[in-house]
């Protein structure tokens, strides 16, 4: 046994070094100068991207915030008119990827749109004569953004809010503090940790976009990235401009681990009681409802409407044999990516929890814990990032196999691993390996180790204990993990745009190239199945709040 248990932790550890591999090749880029490229880059934009980076991803971290915390204390705290409905709708705009919503208002607003086609209508005015902002910029790839990336922050100041024991009210409102005063100074400090938390990922959504700020024009690291390595042929100044980006994504991981060191205390300390909402007056209460339903209608129902829209319009010369051939590639790709992803994560979280029952719960001194760490550090980081450093190892190892066999067989087999399906497979490992690990880890918790004790004294292995124990009892948590990497791979853009082989497109790739191309109406029937894919994890996720209120 003892012996079965150390095969499994070094293997373990072997393949989560394997996972972390692109982001250590990304730092040890840095040994291969590329003082040409980055004396141009410093002298023309690298500022422009350092700045644009910060203000985007503070921007988008600063009004997510203010929708999502100001969502969660209404739905928290206040009985209102559609409550209930519009406590799971705010999590609908979850399924809408910003490169799409950013599309669709652009049809939506630009000069030859409805809104301004009906400005110049009901006025009389014409172009130049009127003004009207203009989505295409900076703030207008923050907007869009936090649309659709403020129910996260939702989501945790939700759990916070409804977590605090009404007794610190009561206790408020006997000290004379008023109900402003009792907001500032007791409920928003208790909740700043899972506020911040929230803000956080908000903010690391926003540095790894790159579909919505390519389309706007907008030079951020993540466009950056691409235009050095396609345009300027670089892939050593690609992959060191990628490794400073990544210094802004761990500082920010820092921040979030920081933020939640005092969560567990805040939860333990709330009571268990029962919540009474305030029932405010009747304008006051349709006040709420007008305010709760606007970043669902802005987020996810305006375009949808227009989506659909644009589909009826387009169907019927957009939905033919390559459309077909898209959603076969899509779904292929996103399902094989899920059943691998998700195996991997039950085996690194098996060999995780092994070792934490033969070492006396020392796994976070361990090296399989901080393997483990580190394999989860993937979802935190740009696609273009993860992209890099894949394709960075996997192209010299495919020059090295075609030296090789060139010289033994005069044979040279090309690409096989960089121009195939299996560095898509691999970067997908990598950036949804957190993903898949965080359900399965959840579901692995309510397991008792007396369970694993006593199949153990049975004579049972461990690969045993696993098929007939844990994966019976971890069937919801596995089909979670299934579902959401499933919809993750669906709408990822900038990895499968850099490392998907020719002539291999999906739904998510095919709608940027439509879109960059100015088709906006017909990008739209790729862009609403991607829409209407991502919906069902959001609806299980919706189930779940649900059985816990």
């Amino acid at each position: 046994m003892r012996r079965a248990f150390s095969t499994r932790k070094w293997s373990a550890i072997l393949f989560a070094s394997i996972v972390a591999l692109p982001l250590l090749i990304l730092f040890a880029s840095w040994l291969q100068p590329a003082t040409e490229v980055w004396q141009h880059l410093i002298a023309t934009v690298l500022s422009d991207y350092v700045w644009n980076s910060i203000v985007l991803a503070v921007g988008v971290g600063s009004l997510s915030l203010l929708i999502g915390g100001t969502c969660a204390w209404c739905v928290a705290k206040y009985d209102f008119p559609l409550r209930t409905i519009l406590r799971w709708l705010l999590l609908l705009p979850l399924a809408m990827p910003a490169y799409i919503i950013a599309y669709t208002y652009t049809g939506i607003l630009d000069f030859a749109g409805p809104v301004q086609s009906s400005i110049r209508d009901w006025t009389g005015l014409r172009y130049g004569q009127y003004w009207f902002p203009d989505i295409q910029s900076l703030p207008g790839a923050v907007v869009m953004l936090a649309l659709v990336l403020f129910p996260y922050v939702y989501l945790l100041a939700l759990t916070a809010f409804q977590s605090q024991s009404p007794n610190l009210a009561y206790a408020a409102k006997s000290m004379g503090l008023n109900h402003s005063t009792y907001i500032r100074k007791v409920a928003l400090p208790l909740a700043r940790p899972a506020l911040l938390a929230g803000m956080a990922l908000t903010m690391m959504e926003a540095f790894a976009d790159y579909g919505t700020v390519q389309y706007f024009g907008i030079p951020t690291f993540t466009t950056g990235i691409y235009r050095v390595w396609f345009g300027m042929n670089s892939q050593a100044a690609a992959a060191q401009l990628s490794s400073a980006l990544c210094l802004f994504v761990l500082l920010l991981l820092v921040f979030e681990e920081y933020s939640r060191r005092k969560q567990r205390f805040f939860e333990a300390s709330a009571g268990q009681q029962h919540i009474a909402l305030h029932r405010p007056t009747k304008f006051k209460a349709l006040t709420l409802t007008l305010l709760v339903a606007l970043p669902c209608i802005a987020g996810f129902i305006i375009p949808v409407v227009q989506l659909l829209s644009w589909s009826l319009q387009t169907w019927q010369h957009m939905f033919d044999d390559d459309f077909v051939q898209l959603l076969i590639n899509s779904f292929g790709l996103a399902l094989l990516s899920a059943v691998v992803i998700v195996l991997a994560a039950l085996f690194l979280v098996y060999a995780m929890r092994s070792n934490k029952a033969m070492s006396n719960g020392a796994i976070s001194t361990s090296m399989l814990g901080i393997s483990g760490k580190i394999a989860g550090l993937g979802y935190a980081i740009p696609g273009t990032v993860i992209a890099i450093g894949v394709m960075l190892p996997f192209a010299w190892l495919d020059k090295r196999v075609n030296e090789v066999l060139a010289s033994w067989f005069e044979y040279e087999p090309g690409l096989i691993f960089s121009g195939t399906l299996f560095v898509v497979l691999f970067a997908y490992l990598v950036r949804f390996m957190t993903v898949a690990k965080h359900n399965v880890e959840a579901g692995m918790q309510r397991i008792k180790p007396s369970m694993d004790e006593a199949a153990q004294g049975m004579g049972l292995t461990a690969r045993q204990i696993l098929q007939r124990i844990h994966v019976p009892l971890l069937k919801s948590s596995v089909l979670s993990a299934l579902l959401l990497v499933f919809v993750d791979v669906m709408k990822e853009l900038p990895a499968t745009l850099i490392l998907r082989p020719f002539n291999f497109n999906t739904l998510a790739v095919k709608t940027f190239e439509l879109a960059s191309d100015e088709r906006l109406a017909d990008a739209a029937l790729p862009a609403i199945s991607i829409v209407i894919i991502g919906l069902l994890p959001i609806v299980l996720l919706a189930r779940k709040i649900d059985a816990q209120n």
